[in-house]
């Protein structure tokens, strides 16, 4: 039914630097049923995977610090506490979020669950971001992470307890969305019980 209320008029890449930024034009079929003409910008930047690693016996979670420019100029000091995630380069979510958690955090782990997915800002931002937890031992970890640097990845690598870190999102310490919902998740889950 959706795509009988839309009809694009126009699209103009605006931006191809990083990732794409576009302006469109399109009617829109609203519920009265008379329509609008409106323009909006959205930024794609393809869609990605985030993963929550936990220890259930220690009751610890493996957190990333790195700088966030946007948050920076946005009154932040730019350096965020977040879950490890990065954006798809496959079809499949899963393999991603276990990539990216290798890569920043130097844990390999073999089994994730995906708890669900969101789109984190459906007014600008076209990504949907797929949300996994998966549980780390010592043992899997393979390196001491850090990301890319090659990629202008600069990632400390942080393992807190839960308690923490809920106390942490309390404080204002902990911003980032995606790590917001996923600790919460991991609290209202009753793993970690």
């Amino acid at each position: 039914m959706s795509q009988d209320r839309i009809h694009i008029r126009k699209v103009d890449v605006l931006s191809d630097s990083h990732y794409i930024l576009r302006k469109t034009a399109f009617d829109y079929l609203r519920n009265d049923g008379t329509w609008q003409t409106s323009t909006r910008e959205s930024y794609d930047r393809g869609n990605g995977a985030t993963l929550l690693l936990y220890n259930r016996s220690r009751k610890t979670v493996i957190l990333t610090r790195q700088f966030r420019y946007p948050a920076f100029v946005n009154g932040s000091d730019g350096f965020l506490i977040e879950a490890c995630a990065g954006v798809l380069d496959e079809k499949d979510p899963a393999a991603c979020a276990r990539r990216e958690a290798e890569e920043e955090t130097g844990f390999h782990i073999h089994e994730v669950q995906k708890v669900f997915e969101a789109f984190m800002s459906p007014g600008a931002v076209t990504e949907r971001l797929y949300f996994y937890i998966g549980e780390y031992e010592d043992k899997d970890r393979k390196s001491k992470g850090g990301g890319k640097p090659g990629e202008g990845e600069d990632i400390e690598v942080l393992e807190m307890t839960l308690n923490e870190a809920m106390d942490k999102i309390s404080s204002g310490a902990i911003v980032d969305g995606k790590t917001i919902m996923l600790l919460q998740h991991l609290k209202l889950s009753g793993l970690m019980d």
